[in-house]
């Protein structure tokens, strides 16, 4: 293995553009402003892909994202290294279109119904490779997407979706057709994903190479497994399949003329009435199950009102002929249930790390649902959140002696803080106490270094 130079760059010489190329391939048509051009020809997205700017520019992309290695256990920190060795051989097998992809990580996360999410990890120099191919791909789809999707698009996010619905819900659309694709990453059909790519890309090899990755195949524990159907969640090209493939559903949707929004794999239609968006139910149900070969989740998708909707942890409702947004109330139940889990008094964390992560966890949490009405509930959720911390506080002071002196330096009485430092009830209830809610205030809280969901909603708000 070589040493990594310090220009933290994919490792390169000085060459011209055609170098290496098939067929006097160049690279006249790369340039930023216009992605199509090259792929007027049958024959050179390849090249493209395989450039030295783009292979440079996603192999420090996989650098910045880092994560866990793949089948292999090769580290992000290792690949420099490997790149450095074997770079000309990995190019050279792409090209002759003998390259074999390594099969995915099979790593499973919890979700919120007590299911688990499947993701599949590739292998770190197969992501620099896909995530060269997602840059080139990115700038032949993107023209061709719906302004209805927002989902793992430049210049798009969450919230332009969640105001495009209040949109919707104000101008009198408050019938929402709420589809629930049922395992949409492990059931997208193979066949009729790449049908859908060799309309768009030109270069059969490109099209094989992605073909060859979606075969690539899972490795589960020791055990290898066929991948017949299926993007697998966490490589970088899944993102863009998944939308080049539910591309077919907006255009489909546009050309009907409905109103819907889509971000990755949650839909909502919004309509006028109820019997509409139950037609429009059983119609786009069966456009997907026979035209798109994906499965519809009958139970869980439903026909409802604006109020009774939710999408992207937010819900709706409508307020003089104005639609609104608020929190779920299943986002909040889990927002209570983190905060729980970082002011555990038995985790035993100090207390600089229960305040940083605290701090991360608020602020993040309130930056994405910014946009709902939920002062009072947030005003609700700080009582509760300051009377763990007053619990995880009283538990640090567990000698008597150690609750006396700090009680006696926060204002309390002497008679008052012994009474209290011998006191034998449970934690919890004695967080809630008035000696504890007057000498542990929010004042001094904030001065410790902790903060509070209001504050930080007040601050956000007043930036919108």
């Amino acid at each position: 293995m070589q040493k990594i130079s310090n220009n933290e760059t994919w490792p390169q010489k000085n060459r011209t553009a055609s170098e290496g190329n098939v067929g006097g391939q160049t690279f006249m048509w790369m340039v930023e402003s216009n992605f199509t051009d090259f792929n007027r020809l049958a024959y050179g997205v390849l090249e493209f892909i395989l450039s030295p700017s783009n292979l440079n520019a996603a192999y420090l992309q996989v650098r910045r994202n880092k994560g866990a290695g793949g089948v292999d256990k090769m580290e992000v920190e290792s690949l420099k290294d490997y790149l450095v060795k074997n770079k000309a051989e990995l190019l050279a097998s792409i090209l002759r279109g003998c390259y074999r992809p390594n099969p995915v990580r099979r790593v499973e996360i919890p979700k919120d119904n007590g299911q688990k999410r499947q993701l599949g990890i590739p292998t770190v120099v197969d992501r620099v490779i896909q995530q060269a191919i997602a840059r080139v791909l990115s700038g032949l789809y993107e023209p061709q997407f719906s302004d209805h999707s927002y989902g793992f698009r430049p210049k798009r996010n969450a919230h332009q979706a969640l105001e495009k619905c209040r949109k919707y819900i104000t101008e009198g659309y408050v019938y929402a057709v709420d589809l629930d694709l049922e395992k949409f990453f492990d059931k997208v059909n193979h066949s009729k994903l790449i049908e859908v790519l060799s309309r768009t890309i030109k270069d059969g090899r490109v099209v094989s190479l992605i073909h060859k990755y979606l075969n690539a195949g899972v490795q589960i524990g020791g055990q290898l497994e066929a991948s017949e159907a299926g993007v697998p969640q966490g490589g970088p090209l899944s993102p863009l399949l998944s939308n080049i493939m539910l591309n077919e559903l907006d255009k489909e949707l546009e050309r009907r003329g409905h109103k819907f929004v889509r971000y990755a794999d949650d839909l909502v239609i919004w309509c006028k009435s109820k019997r509409g968006a139950e037609r429009v139910m059983v119609s786009i149900i069966r456009f997907i199950e026979q035209k798109l070969f994906l499965k519809v989740n009958k139970e869980k998708s439903q026909v409802a009102r604006h109020n009774n909707v939710k999408f992207l942890g937010y819900s709706f409702y409508k307020t003089k002929g104005e639609g609104r947004l608020r929190i779920h109330p299943k986002s909040a139940a889990k927002m209570k249930a983190r905060i729980k889990v970082l002011t555990s008094r038995s985790n035993g964390w100090g207390n600089e790390r229960r305040k940083e992560a605290l701090r991360q966890y608020i602020i993040g949490w309130v930056n994405y649902f910014k946009l709902a009405d939920m002062e009072k509930l947030l005003k609700m959720v700080d009582e509760w959140y300051r009377r763990r911390l007053r619990m995880v506080i009283w538990k640090q002071w567990k000698r008597i002696k150690t609750r006396l002196t700090n009680l006696t330096k926060l204002g309390v009485k002497k008679s008052k803080a012994w009474e209290w430092a011998n006191s034998r009830k449970g934690y919890w209830h004695l967080a809630n106490s008035f000696i504890l809610a007057t000498s542990i205030t929010t004042e001094k809280l904030h001065q410790a270094g902790y903060i509070f969901f209001s504050d930080q909603y007040q601050k956000v708000r007043i930036k919108t």
